[in-house]
Order: structure tokens, then C-alpha cells, then sequence
């Protein structure tokens, strides 16, 4: 399996490469089939490693590739955990990226970066496949900023719009601030185990639970919660949690192909999947399992609010990503890992499958993206009708679609979970993924009905050219719409309640809630479906459904109305509850604030003016005074020298 493991690493950067590098020379087709064809591997290797895993009976492996530096005893290394969660996240990055990648071949035909686009993507799923696969700290953070990198390179990919600087530049700085925090957490890690290695690490938790450190002198903390708190600093700003969530809606500026790829299914679930692996170091910190739930029910209700007020189409996309990142990190907080971990499957295919529906529309409408100028849609483009509506119900929780196993079942788990004294956080983390299921499916469906249903809205002349997108953008959209329509019949079982992840989660803090779900109800997918009428939140995803057919189909006046009635609170909302201006005025003004103080008197007033042109100055007025005893006549120099020797005589004479 070592040559597999290789790879399924080594061909997309080797596509990369040959796509970025010799893209003129092989041409637009050369560069789609060379990634094409690493990325297709990758994926077909990822599948055979994780049948391996789940049927094949096999063991999980934890491999060094090469010693890349040893220091004091700190062994830096390039090496492989394939568990099966690792086997599950490859799969997930490869089939999407291998959709993606057919996909881009109609939707970037004309832009004249296409080789570059094909080696970027390319990179980008080398990149999250060492994240992914990594057995030590200092690889994960390899994966880490190479995903950031690819991803501030694709955000800002049309570098001549104003708009696209200014998104990837905005991405770049919050998620420093987030990557400050996490390299602060594998700081600590080093500092309390004197390892990267991961094995290591959480051989030595319960040791480092046991200690604390100062951050404030005088005041000592718990060493594994400030640990846990900075790694999930970290995924907050991977993974868009508030308050670093600011950066993933003006991402789509980029292509959309990207959006799908990177701003919903991979790079934003690196988060999500980091606290699961470092569930061994999380499940020690009641408290940071505290500061996970909560950020994470923040996150899952107040976005989602966003999504309502939200008329481009790719935004109302991805402030749903926004939401259902807080669902995952909820999970994540009510130590239901396995939870969060099968809804980010699940929501990789039916969220990709959104994105790449909306960028087949966006074709369609002629780069329109305003869903006020669009609508009746659905007898232009059946296909892209029907897998939208299928990603649609799959994202609102639909029973049998495969959102309803992983977001119910995840919402079951966080009320559940049992915390040691802490019932309001469980109560405000519950009642906030319950309440955003209405929220969710009201704008989901809201985007769905105005966008394909209705009266047609665009231009007499957009109107003349519409038509169904070519078959490189359908056959993707059938082939994501297939398993976000059934993947959750067979998977939830295996991946939920019978043990599928093993020792790669690790479950301490309080009862397992998932086990207790197993025990307590569940008896099948089939009877989970039947008895769906007991569930709460199909009665709130139904009830946002038809509020959403009521306001924008049957009364599309009322939603004017209740615009204008609420005036302060829509006025909240579309300005994001003013996130945007804190981070632009605050941070980033802050920042240039300080730079132009210290500019101004540090660069220019100490050291030009003081140290360099001061010093300069001193020179020249030192110079023009010595050169008025420079007269050029002989006898001066005489006398100068006959006053000079009769000094240091006298000087000698006095010495004795």
C-alpha cells in the first residue's frame, strides 16, 4: 500500500506541475487531461484504499516517508496515517476534485488562464491531500498553508478585478489571524510532549492534561485547554467560524468551480476534520469542547440568517456553508465526531452539487448572478433543474436524501449530549441547529423557487440564448447528485453506530451520545424514515419549505412588505451585522493605522530624518566648518604643525 499511498499524493502535483510549467506546450487539452488524469488516479486509489479499510479487514497504517530534520531531539518527518478516517477524507477530496476538474472544462473554455486553472486546482488537491493524510504536526501544517496559498491564488485567479484583490487579500489576512492561533497550539504541543508525531502526542495527552502553563503571569491554566482552544483558532479560520468567518463570502469572486471545490467541500471542512483527529488532545478540555459547541452554534444560526437576505446566488450558497460548518463544529463540541464527520461527507456532495448547479445557471444567464433577474429557469435546463432540486432537499434534510441521515441524526446527538453543569450551552446549542433547520430550508428554497420557478425575470435577449449547459457540466452534476440523493441509506450505519472510525476517534468527555442513540432508537434507515412525523426538525424544514413557496411563488409582495416593517433588522443583516466593518476598520484599518504611524515616525522621522539624513547633515556641517582652516598656504600648515609638535612634547615632558 506504501506505493498507493505515494501515489495518490504524487500525481496531481505531478499534474500540476506539467500543466503549470509546460501549459503552452501541451495546450488547453493536454493541461485538462494531464490533471484530469492525476486527479482520476488519486481518486480511483482512494476508493481502493478505502475498500481496503472497510471490507478488506485492513489494518490502519502510520508510515515515515523520509526524515526531513532533526533538531535537539525533534524529529520533523514526511509520513502517512491512513486510518479510516483518513480513508473517508481522501475519498471525499478526490471525487469531488475529479467532478470539479470535468466540470471546469465547460465553465472556463474561454478564460484565457485555463492551463493555469487546471495547475492550480491541481496543486490545491496535492495540498489537501497531505493535510489529510499527514502522521505529524509539522506536514498538517504544511497542508495547512498550502491549501491557504492555492486557495488565495484561485480566490484572486481574475487578478484585473478590483473585487477579486481585494476578496483574496481579505481571505489571506483573517485566516493569519486563525493560523497564528494554530501554530501557537503545535507550539504548545512541542513544548509539553517534545513531539510532532501524532502517535506520540496522544500517547503523552493524560500527562499534559495533568499540567498548566501561565499565559498571564500569576494566573495558571489548564496546558491541554490552551492547547485545544489554539488549534480550534486555527479551524476557525479554515473553516469559517464566526468571528473569522468573514473571508468565505467574498471568496466568490473566484471561479465557481472553486467555490465548489475549495469554499464547500475541502479546504473549509480542514477544520472540522483537524478537531476529529485531535479528538484524543480535545477530549481532555471539557473547556474547549465549551468554546467549540458554542462558536459552532453561533455560527450554525446567525449565518444562516444571512443566507435570507442574500440575492447572489453563489453567496446564498455559501452562507449556507457558513451554517452547516457550525452544524459540523456543534457535533464537534458535543464530542459526536463521527457525527460531524459523516454530515462533512455528506454535505461535500450535495453542497459541491449546489455550487456547480449555480455557476450551470450563472452560464446559462450569461454570467448573471442576481436571482431577482432570473426565475422560471426549469423548462430551459431540466438537468440542472432536477440535481439542484435533489441538492436542494439534501441540504434542507429531506427524508432519504443524505443531508437527512447526517443532519438529523446530528442534531439527535447535541441533544444528547450530557454536559457536566453547562445546560445552557446544551440548550443554546440545540435549540440553535434546531431553529436553523427552519432558517435553512426557508433561503434554500427561496434561491430554489425564484431561480427556476415563477416568472421569468431576465432580458428579452438572455432570455433568446438560454439552454441546458453541455454534458461537461451535467455529467458532474448527475454524478454528485447520485450520492447526495442515496449514499446515506448504506453509510449511516457503519460510519454512526458500528465502529467504522475505531481508534481514530476517541471518545472520553461524558457518555458516548451516539451509543446512546444506537441503544435507545435506532433500528434502521428504513425505520428512522418511517418515523420521521416524531422528528421536530422535519416539521421545521417542511414549515421553512412552504414559508419560502408562500412568500416568493403564491405572495411574492409580502416579502417587501416585511422588508419594509423591519426595516433595522433587514438593514442588520444585509450589512452582516456589521462583521465586515469591524474587520476592514478595525483589524485591517488598525493594522495600516500602526504601519502608517510608524512610518511616519519611526521610518521617516528616526530613521530617515534623524539616523540617515541626520547623520548626513552632521557630517556636512562638521566638514564645512574643518574646511575653513584648509587655507592652501604653506605656512599656515607650518605653524599648525610647530603648535601640533610643541603640544605633544609638552605632553611627554608632563607624562614624566
Amino acid at each position: 500500500m506504501y506505493d498507493y499511498y505515494l501515489t495518490i499524493v504524487l500525481a496531481p502535483l505531478a499534474a500540476a506541475i506539467i500543466a503549470g510549467l509546460a501549459g503552452k506546450k501541451i495546450g488547453r487539452a493536454g493541461a485538462h487531461w494531464v490533471t484530469i488524469l492525476g486527479v482520476g488516479t488519486s481518486c480511483v486509489l482512494s476508493l481502493l484504499v478505502l475498500r481496503n479499510m472497510f471490507w478488506g479487514g485492513a489494518e490502519p497504517e502510520n508510515i515515515s516517508v523520509y526524515t526531513w530534520a532533526v533538531t535537539d531531539g525533534l524529529r520533523m518527518e514526511v509520513g502517512f496515517l491512513v486510518d479510516r478516517l483518513t480513508a473517508l477524507m481522501m475519498c471525499v477530496v478526490t471525487f469531488v476534485s475529479f467532478m470539479v476538474h470535468i466540470y471546469t472544462i465547460g465553465y472556463m473554455h474561454e478564460d484565457p488562464g485555463y492551463q493555469r486553472f487546471f495547475s492550480y486546482i491541481s496543486l490545491f488537491t496535492f495540498s489537501m491531500l497531505m493535510l489529510v493524510m499527514s502522521n505529524n504536526f509539522l506536514q498538517l501544517f504544511f497542508g495547512w498553508e498550502a491549501v491557504g496559498l492555492v486557495s488565495y491564488l484561485l480566490i484572486g485567479f481574475w487578478f484585473k478585478r478590483e473585487t477579486a484583490i481585494f476578496a483574496n487579500l481579505k481571505a489571506f489576512l483573517v485566516n493569519r489571524v486563525g493560523d497564528f492561533g494554530f501554530i501557537l497550539g503545535i507550539a504548545g504541543v512541542v513544548m509539553f510532549t517534545g513531539s510532532l508525531d501524532y502517535a506520540e502526542v496522544f500517547a503523552s495527552a493524560d500527562r499534559v492534561a495533568g499540567q498548566s502553563i501561565e499565559v498571564f503571569a500569576g494566573t495558571p491554566w489548564n496546558a491541554m485547554t490552551v492547547i485545544c482552544i489554539l488549534l480550534f483558532i486555527g479551524a476557525m479560520g479554515k473553516s469559517a467560524q464566526a468571528p473569522l468567518h468573514v473571508w468565505l463570502p467574498d471568496s466568490m469572486e473566484g471561479p465557481t468551480p472553486i467555490s465548489a471545490l475549495i469554499h464547500a467541500a475541502t479546504m473549509v471542512t480542514a477544520g472540522i476534520f483537524m478537531v476529529a483527529r485531535m479528538s484524543p488532545l480535545f477530549e481532555l478540555s471539557a473547556t474547549a469542547l465549551a468554546v467549540v459547541i458554542t462558536i459552532g452554534a453561533i455560527t450554525a444560526f446567525f449565518m444562516g440568517l444571512l443566507g435570507i437576505v442574500q440575492n447572489d446566488i453563489k453567496r446564498v450558497v455559501a452562507y449556507s456553508t457558513l451554517s452547516q460548518l457550525g452544524y459540523m463544529t456543534v457535533a464537534l463540541g458535543a464530542s459526536a465526531y463521527s457525527a460531524a464527520i459523516f454530515h462533512l461527507m455528506t454535505h461535500a456532495f450535495f453542497k459541491a452539487l449546489l455550487f456547480l448547479a449555480a455557476g450551470s445557471v450563472i452560464i446559462a444567464m450569461h454570467h448573471e448572478q442576481d436571482i431577482r433577474k432570473m426565475g422560471g429557469l426549469r423548462k430551459y435546463m431540466p438537468i440542472t433543474y432536477w440535481t439542484a432540486l435533489i441538492g436542494s432537499l439534501a441540504l434542507i434534510g429531506f427524508p432519504g436524501s443524505s443531508g437527512f441521515f447526517s443532519k438529523d441524526l446530528l442534531i439527535e446527538a447535541v441533544k444528547e449530549s450530557h454536559w457536566h453543569g453547562d445546560g445552557a450551552i446544551y440548550w443554546i446549542a440545540y435549540l440553535s441547529v434546531l431553529l436553523g433547520v427552519f432558517v435553512t430550508a426557508l433561503y434554500s428554497f427561496r434561491m430554489f423557487f425564484l431561480v427556476f420557478h415563477g416568472e421569468e425575470r431576465m432580458d428579452a435577449h438572455t432570455k433568446s440564448h438560454l439552454h441546458e449547459s453541455p454534458w461537461v457540466v451535467t455529467v458532474p452534476l448527475i454524478m454528485l447528485a447520485i450520492p447526495s440523493a442515496i449514499i446515506g441509506w448504506f453509510t449511516v450505519e457503519p460510519v454512526l453506530f458500528g465502529g467504522y472510525f475505531g481508534d481514530a476517534i476517541v471518545v472520553r468527555q461524558g457518555p458516548d451520545v451516539l451509543a446512546k442513540i444506537a441503544q435507545e432508537f435506532w433500528h434502521g434507515s428504513l425505520a428512522l424514515v418511517l418515523h420521521i412525523h416524531k422528528s421536530p426538525a422535519f416539521w421545521l424544514a417542511a414549515g421553512g419549505t412552504v414559508t419560502a413557496w408562500f412568500l416568493y411563488l403564491k405572495r411574492p409582495d409580502i416579502p417587501e412588505t416585511i422588508k419594509n416593517k423591519l426595516s433595522a433588522v433587514y438593514t442588520l443583516l444585509e450589512n452582516k451585522y456589521y462583521f465586515d466593518d469591524l474587520w476592514i476598520k478595525g483589524f485591517a484599518g488598525g493594522g495600516r493605522a500602526i504601519g502608517s504611524f510608524l512610518w511616519q515616525k519611526g521610518d521617516q522621522l528616526i530613521i530617515d530624518d534623524m539616523l540617515v539624513n541626520g547623520t548626513a547633515r552632521t557630517v556636512g556641517r562638521l566638514a564645512g566648518a574643518i574646511r575653513q582652516i584648509q587655507t592652501g598656504y604653506l605656512y599656515t600648515y607650518a605653524f599648525a604643525m610647530i603648535i601640533g609638535l610643541t603640544a605633544f612634547l609638552g605632553w611627554l615632558i608632563w607624562l614624566r
